[in-house]
């Protein structure tokens, strides 16, 4: 894997679309994400990839057009990971970190020079953010289940999400129950919301940011905190 990415092309707008990131999910990604489900169901969060909706809410929330540095927990086959890359600027930069090695190989086939796919736990957050050189997060996106997951594992990553995180940084975290929101704690604080019905399961969305700066709660839809 390639740990330096290749210097930035001149400009600031975003990538246009590529293969890679216009990829939907076909039947052989969602028996991958089926098979690890089944030998993790703790880990992953459901047992299909996740909707357009929802992507498109998730890429909404998490205002990663205006990001520079773009972490992603759990991101599965990939369909979150392709809308953000699709939404966020051509300068940023996205580390993806999945644990299950199955789906990490379906990430390493995204052809995008902005983009890193690692293998590991987030849990070590900050240990992976210095290997690849990367600057700190302006957003956390998360689909990891912390419905399931072991609650002292939970606390420990969403405790190095916060230290990582820049002052006003985002963290959005797309749940099937409301767990997360009762782990995380000060310094981050709950400022939305939101339900995307049009999934499978339906997901709720929740959206922190760090030091208490409130988001906008006038824009978008959905419900609010």
């Amino acid at each position: 894997m390639n740990r330096q990415l290749k210097a930035d092309q001149p400009g600031t707008g975003k990538q246009p679309p590529t293969m890679s990131t216009m990829h939907r999910p076909d039947l052989g990604d969602r028996l991958a994400f089926l098979r690890a489900f089944l030998r993790s169901p703790r880990q992953v969060g459901s047992v299909v990839p996740s909707s357009r909706f929802l992507e498109r809410r998730l890429v909404a929330l998490s205002a990663v057009a205006g990001a520079r540095s773009i972490v992603e927990l759990g991101p599965g086959t990939g369909g979150t990971t392709r809308a953000i890359l699709r939404a966020m600027p051509q300068h940023a930069r996205l580390l993806s970190i999945e644990i299950d090695p199955q789906l990490h190989g379906l990430l390493r086939r995204i052809n995008d020079r902005r983009f890193i796919a690692h293998l590991g736990s987030a849990e070590h957050l900050p240990e992976i953010l210095s290997m690849y050189g990367l600057p700190a997060p302006d957003v956390v996106v998360s689909g990891i289940p912390f419905t399931t997951m072991d609650r002292t594992v939970a606390r420990r990553i969403l405790d190095r999400l916060a230290t990582a995180l820049v002052h006003g940084g985002h963290f959005v975290a797309y749940q099937l129950r409301d767990r997360v929101a009762q782990l995380c704690k000060p310094p981050l604080e709950l400022t939305r919301v939101e339900l995307e019905l049009l999934n499978v399961p339906p997901m709720r969305l929740f959206c922190w940011q760090k030091n208490g700066v409130h988001a906008d709660r006038e824009s978008g839809a959905g419900a609010r905190r």
